[in-house]
């Protein structure tokens, strides 16, 4: 048996040019993709996944061309907002053709590959306890051929909906060839915020990627049948973080129980209701968005 003092160079795997491989079809099937952006939140539960379906609804409303990566491996939740579940995929030698939902926003999640809706994402193993040793691989080669294996076409935007955490980030800025920015999602409450200033952090400091703004998801409530708006969280100071970090606040989106129902149905909550105030949030967010990028 060879020791790895016995191997030179690659021991034969031909890594080098695998991996070169690999970037050379991702670059080739991004290119004709113009903005690429990541959206994020230091924790769960803020409404990151919301954010981006309806960002991705307002800039479809808007004419532009959207795609949604949902690179959440293990709590995958686009599929369903979108109402795309179950939808068959057309696979060929050119790729995989990405599901298609309202507004035709293409998705691509592996939601869409698991048989039942509850099922859970395991990776084949002797045990799952020995899984755990290369899950964290197995994951980030998921996303790739999300990215690398999808017939994307031309897009005008791609938005990647991170799993939670500040660890996440990094793996796919080291994927992709490139990103055009970041938006970070967090909510009213100081335990949100003091956790999001560790995405601010390693968005700008350690990978030095451009944050395109803050987004303060559920900053208030709104009532369906008086238009009151009371708060849901105890004194934000959102605008403020963002003024501290030197970064944009996009905008507030009040709470609004249609938009969570919409979401439960599969269906896009903007196009039935723009002028609720959580609409009009959302569009303005998105303009601030458009303006950063272009």
């Amino acid at each position: 048996m060879k020791t790895y003092k016995d191997i030179t160079g690659d021991g034969g795997s031909n890594i080098v040019e695998q991996v070169t491989e690999h970037a050379q079809k991702l670059s080739a099937r991004l290119v004709s993709v113009k903005h690429i952006v990541a959206v994020m939140s230091g924790k769960g539960g803020v409404g990151k996944s919301s954010v981006t379906v309806n960002l991705a609804a307002a800039l479809a409303l808007d004419g532009k061309a959207v795609g949604i990566v949902d690179a959440d491996i293990n709590g995958a939740s686009i599929a369903k907002m979108t109402g795309v579940r179950g939808q068959q995929l057309n696979i060929s030698k050119a790729g995989v053709q990405p599901a298609v939902a309202e507004l035709g926003i293409k998705i691509m999640s592996i939601d869409l590959f698991l048989s039942e809706e509850n099922a859970p994402v395991v990776w084949d193993a002797p045990t799952q306890k020995d899984a755990f040793t290369w899950r964290g691989m197995a994951e980030a080669n998921a996303i790739r051929e999300f990215f690398a294996d999808t017939e994307w076409g031309a897009l005008d935007f791609l938005l990647i909906d991170l799993p939670p955490g500040t660890d996440k980030l990094p793996n796919i800025v080291d994927l992709l060839p490139r990103i055009s920015g970041t938006i970070i999602v967090t909510i009213p409450s100081r335990l949100s915020q003091f956790v999001v200033e560790k995405s601010i952090k390693m968005a700008r400091e350690v990978l030095q990627t451009p944050v395109i703004g803050l987004v303060e998801n559920m900053s208030a409530y709104v009532c369906a049948h008086c238009g009151k708006t009371e708060e849901l969280f105890p004194g934000g100071h959102v605008e403020k973080l963002a003024a501290a970090h030197d970064i944009p606040f996009l905008g507030k989106i009040p709470f609004d129980p249609r938009m969570a129902l919409a979401a439960d149905e599969g269906r896009l909550f903007l196009p039935e209701n723009r002028e609720s105030p959580s609409a009009k949030a959302v569009f303005e967010i998105t303009e601030q968005v458009k303006k950063f990028l272009d």
